[in-house]
């Protein structure tokens, strides 16, 4: 634009011109805040994780305990049911507590959560089994489940909108893959404490007490999680969304932009609901087939030990946790789409073969088999927590991610477990999983097609985000010549203009 005309613009509106960044317009990422808004994040996904896991980790133990007269196989669809139950709450959290977050804020909603998980998963440790109180003790133990999933529905999807709201635009891929690092860490830590009580102990001590000890264990690590998360504040994001909203007519909280409910939301977003809802499905049925069916199938259907069971999975988890940041960086340089790509055919075509080793019944096999099936979980899950969040805007954020995100985990990824073991029993083929995996990820390929590129963009709703002024002020000086930025989209204005 002319000198001439910036100065007079000051004084005729019209002669401005179309809405441009200024350096204003752009946040620059408070640095110690995002490696507090990292570690609080971290931290807590890692405990949610950590009480999720260790169930999986102990289900043939709890089937006996609280199923004792059952056959075998059905101690271990009751135990892997149990486990899908805590899934059934996920939806009601997700919509309850994302409509919270979308309007208390992130962070109080994100304090609540990791309370009501570690307090559920505490309880489960102080239970009574049958022999104690017969049917109350399943009963109960699916309360406590509920419990732990409605909570489960709010954290997740929080976590994600919070770390991605925080992190610079560039980078968002990193950082929001270090979610899932704590996620599987999370798992790998479960697996590794069982692992040593059942190497220590004898199998009559760990079906007497020492199976409680893991649960028992979540409630200072919850205290610890929570201190962590309570240092943090809410996202610039939110607060400035907030802002604009107490500000604003009461029209102008009724705009496309305000946050919505539900039934609002579902019939604004619906296209974004559905491709999160598939992409969910598809990565979540590998990475719990992966998580929390492996330790039952590997001591159910192909005869370890329980010991081996859990053990044999600890390095892969350990591994692939320490991949996920790769993965997530890679979606920085080279693509949101591009990598879950990588993660939907690699699911489709490395299923049958990750199976097959395992069933050859070597440990090197077996360990081979679960890594090929880790592959596709490092390029699907690392890139979920970046790319779902740019679905929704800054105001139905919270509640869109905890719709989409929770409706799929319950219907797919939470039954995947108890899914893959019936079919298992039902066809005799210790290969069935495999293709279960396979159908989800053919969606999931599917899902990836429609979805749009967001790496490297601002969130919709939201301004440019950026690590230092000089980034700030070269992406204003390049603003016309920026790929990564529509001018259209941030300022809607110039194209009603």
């Amino acid at each position: 634009m002319p000198a001439w005309r910036r100065v007079l613009g000051r004084f005729i509106p019209a002669l401005r011109g179309p809405r441009r960044l200024t350096v204003d317009d752009v946040t620059v990422v408070d640095r110690p805040m995002l490696r507090r808004a990292v570690a609080g994040t971290v931290v807590g996904n890692l405990m949610e994780w950590y009480d999720i896991g260790i169930y999986g980790y102990l289900a043939v133990i709890i089937g006996r305990m609280f199923l004792p007269d059952a056959s075998e196989g059905a101690q271990s669809l009751f135990s892997l049911g149990v486990f899908a139950v805590t899934f059934v709450a996920r939806p009601a959290g997700g919509v309850i507590l994302g409509q919270l977050g979308d309007r208390l804020g992130r962070q109080r909603v994100l304090a609540f959560t990791l309370i009501m998980m570690a307090s559920a998963t505490f309880l489960i440790g102080v239970l009574p089994d049958y022999s104690v109180i017969g049917a109350w003790a399943p009963i109960l133990l699916i309360v406590l489940k509920l419990a732990q999933g409605f909570s489960t529905g709010g954290e997740y999807a929080g976590a994600t909108t919070f770390i991605t709201e925080y992190a610079p635009d560039k980078r968002r891929g990193f950082y929001a893959s270090l979610l899932d690092l704590g996620s599987y860490m999370g798992f790998a830590i479960g697996a590794a404490f069982v692992s040593v009580l059942q190497v220590t102990l004898s199998e009559d001590a760990m079906e007497g007490f020492a199976w409680r000890i893991p649960f028992l264990v979540a409630l200072p690590l919850g205290l610890i999680a929570i201190y962590f998360r309570l240092k943090i504040e809410d996202t610039p994001a939110f607060q400035d969304a907030k802002t604009h909203a107490d500000e604003a007519s009461a029209a102008a909280q009724a705009s496309p932009d305000a946050p919505k409910g539900v039934l609002d939301l579902i019939r604004s977003y619906w296209r974004e609901l559905l491709t999160a809802f598939i992409l969910v499905a598809a990565a979540n049925t590998v990475g719990y087939a992966l998580t929390s069916y492996m330790p039952t199938y590997l001591t159910g259907t192909l005869g370890y030990d329980e010991v081996h069971g859990t053990l044999l999975t600890l390095p892969v988890l350990v591994l692939m946790s320490l991949c996920i940041p790769l993965t997530g960086a890679l979606s920085d340089r080279i693509g949101r789409r591009k990598v879950l790509f990588i993660g939907s055919v690699s699911a489709i075509v490395l299923a049958v073969p990750s199976f097959l080793f395992m069933m050859h019944g070597a440990i090197w096999s077996t360990l081979l088999g679960l890594v090929l099936l880790a592959i596709p979980v490092t390029f699907y899950v690392a890139n979920l927590a970046s790319s779902l969040p740019a679905l929704f805007p800054t105001s139905s954020r919270y509640g869109g991610m905890g719709i989409s995100y929770n409706a799929a985990v319950a219907i797919f990824a939470g039954t995947a477990p108890v899914i893959m073991e019936s079919l298992v029993q039902l066809t005799g083929s210790s290969l069935a999983p495999a293709f279960y995996v396979i159908g989800t990820s053919i969606a999931g390929f599917i899902a990836v097609v429609v979805l749009r590129e967001s790496a490297r963009q601002p969130l919709p709703g939201a301004m440019p985000s950026v690590a230092t002024e000089e980034e700030a002020i070269e992406l204003v000086r390049t603003q016309d010549d920026n790929p990564d930025l529509d001018l259209d989209e941030l300022f809607p204005e110039r194209r009603e203009g």
